[in-house]
């Protein structure tokens, strides 16, 4: 598969809670870091989301918010 986006980071499926229309999936990086998508319920099933699966998350940031205390 290629993509225009160029920040795509592959890890495995730590966790993933499904409510009725969505699914937060944790994400695992080879480094040990930890990142969260949210996609629709009905993508995840499509695509054979479990834990413990290798996976690619592509992230096309068009709005980057930043906040400071």
């Amino acid at each position: 598969m290629e993509i225009s986006a160029l920040n795509a980071l592959k890890g495995t499926i730590k966790e993933i809670k499904t409510g009725e229309i969505i699914a937060e999936l944790v994400i695992e990086l080879a480094d040990g870091n930890q990142i969260t998508s949210v996609i629709t319920k009905n993508s995840a099933e499509h695509l054979g989301l479990t834990v413990g699966k290798k996976v690619t998350a592509i992230i096309k940031a068009t709005n980057v918010m930043v906040g400071v205390d």
